[in-house]
């Protein structure tokens, strides 16, 4: 008996992993702070459905603020919903693009040619409705992303050190490719010098030693 309950145990371990797995996998990743005039800068928003078995109804606003003061009204910029995305009147109309999943686990949205005057707060909205037999209890998401616009793109540390990196190895080898050299000249030229000596050494002997030494040896 403790056997067959111990096999119920495994397998049933075994079959909440298999199903953990075949879940898609959602990461609440941070969106980037930083933008520069000119270019498209992608505002990240993620809110992972925990239920993914239960029907739910999604409703995306973007908002905008100049600055994180809560006096300040915030400025609808952006809408989705019924699976439809709406750019909003307003100082983004024509500059926003709906970057969001099909599953509506990532919202985001992407400004076109970012500005100065984009700079500010931008707070992301997810409203899920979920759809059960007898109830439909609601859940809503609230992230905040404050932006920095730039007029140019700073030098990125990494970037940098790798360069840096790169001239020091170029350095390196071009200074052992100088070794190398000089030691292959001197090696050649103390070849040369004793093929030399040698030659030298042997006009140097009489001619009466070179035909004895030619001469070849008889019984």
């Amino acid at each position: 008996m403790v056997t067959q309950s111990r096999v119920h145990l495994h397998s049933l371990a075994l079959l909440l992993f298999v199903v953990h797995l075949s879940r898609p996998v959602c990461v609440n990743a941070p969106s980037e702070s930083k933008a520069v005039v000119g270019r498209p800068m992608l505002l990240t928003c993620i809110s992972c459905l925990r239920r993914e078995e239960v029907k739910v109804k999604t409703r995306v606003d973007w908002f905008y603020m100049p600055n994180n003061d809560r006096d300040v009204p915030k400025t609808p910029i952006f809408l989705y919903e019924n699976d439809t995305p709406v750019e909003l009147d307003g100082p983004f109309k024509d500059r926003l693009t709906w970057n969001g999943s099909q599953d509506l686990q990532d919202v985001s949205i992407q400004i076109r040619n970012v500005t100065l005057n984009d700079s500010g707060v931008y707070e992301c909205q997810v409203y899920r409705e979920f759809e059960f037999k007898f109830f439909t209890p609601s859940v809503v998401v609230v992230k905040n992303i404050t932006l920095k616009v730039k007029e140019k793109a700073s030098r990125d540390a990494t970037a940098l050190y790798s360069e840096i990196m790169m001239y020091v190895l170029l350095v390196f080898l071009t200074f052992w490719l100088l070794v190398e050299m000089v030691y292959c000249y001197r090696k050649i030229s103390k070849s040369d010098e004793q093929t030399q000596d040698t030659a030298t050494d042997y006009l140097a002997i009489p001619s009466e030693q070179k035909d004895n030494a030619a001469a070849p040896v008889t019984d």
